[in-house]
């Protein structure tokens, strides 16, 4: 499809905020500012700025622990800094600083990430029935990576996503390793996306480097569970540029050559250098936008920061039984 200069400009500043957040976040946890976990997103960005940008707000947004930077481009950079605040574990974060990671933008139908790798695949099914009886075209991007398509509920759950036609977009970002495990070593296949022959839907596979092409080929997608034709699986290939997690020691199981070749495909050069060529951005709007977008981290991480922590009683509110 054709994106307006006007949408492309959009992509491109939703990758610039999410290349902003991630590379503050990589600082913070070096700060010791983080008090738990935080799994960078850097090179995997192209893959939630695609899916999330021109989603209704009233869709379903199923990120994974490496898309909390992306997640902003379903938000309109709303959020930010009670994300910041979450993440560094104070009361004004969005789950009052308990949870993580895994907190819920809920106005924007992102209801936070699964602590259990594939268990998202069940809570999709769940919004896709959801969505299906409220009748109002709403649709679900379930993102996942290559090792969580290793899981049983994902065979369960996209079978029963095709049998009930409902409006879910598998989206996985395949960046060939499930933490230190060479996809070549854990699946008899290659692509994630031959899956979608067995459950009776189409399957797609994208550079997930550029940010265009997943974008394209989500909306498509979109389009077709908008209009009950049922769900869609999209494999984007894809990279991290850094560790499983930044806790993590560095581990040996990539080649520095590896890394530094796939680097050359950073998904925000690539971008940026195709709107220069295009004359849609000029040097000094790239400098505006990256300078403007950095301010804005800037301020919201540093109030998150000097944000109070949690009283202690409150370990004990909002939690539910049945």
């Amino acid at each position: 499809m054709e994106f307006t200069n006007e949408q492309k400009i959009t992509l491109y500043r939703n990758l610039i905020f999410a290349l902003t957040f991630e590379n503050k976040m990589i600082d913070s946890y070096r700060r010791g500012k983080v008090p738990a976990f935080y799994h960078c997103g850097r090179g995997h960005e192209a893959v939630g700025v695609g899916a999330g940008t021109f989603l209704r707000k009233d869709d379903y947004f199923l990120m994974t622990h490496r898309d909390r930077g992306s997640a902003f481009s379903k938000t309109g950079g709303e959020f930010v800094t009670e994300t910041f605040a979450e993440l560094y574990g104070r009361a004004s974060g969005l789950a009052k600083g308990k949870g993580g990671e895994h907190s819920a933008i809920l106005e924007y139908g992102i209801p936070g990430g699964s602590g259990s790798i594939g268990g998202s695949f069940p809570i999709a099914v769940g919004f896709g029935m959801a969505a299906k009886m409220a009748g109002k075209g709403q649709v679900v991007v379930c993102l996942f990576g290559d090792g969580a398509a290793q899981r049983g509920t994902l065979h369960e759950s996209m079978n029963w996503a095709s049998v009930q036609k409902l409006p879910i977009i598998w989206l996985c970002g395949n960046n060939l390793y499930a933490i230190s495990m060479p996809l070549a070593d854990s699946m008899a296949i290659t692509d994630i996306a031959k899956l979608a022959g067995s459950y009776n839907m189409p399957g797609d596979i994208v550079d997930g480097m550029d940010v265009e092409a997943v974008c394209a080929s989500v909306l498509a997608a979109v389009e077709r569970a908008r209009d009950g034709q049922g769900p869609s699986l999209i494999e984007c290939k894809t990279y991290r540029f850094r560790r499983h997690g930044e806790m993590e020691p560095p581990g040996n199981y990539r080649s520095k050559e590896e890394v530094e070749e796939w680097k050359k495909r950073d998904p925000i050069l690539l971008y940026e250098n195709k709107l220069l060529h295009e004359r849609i951005l000029s040097g000094g709007d790239v400098e505006r936008i990256r300078d403007e977008i950095a301010q804005h981290i800037d301020t919201a991480e540093a109030t998150a920061f000097e944000a109070p922590w949690p009283e202690p009683e409150s370990a004990f509110n909002d939690l539910y039984s049945e």
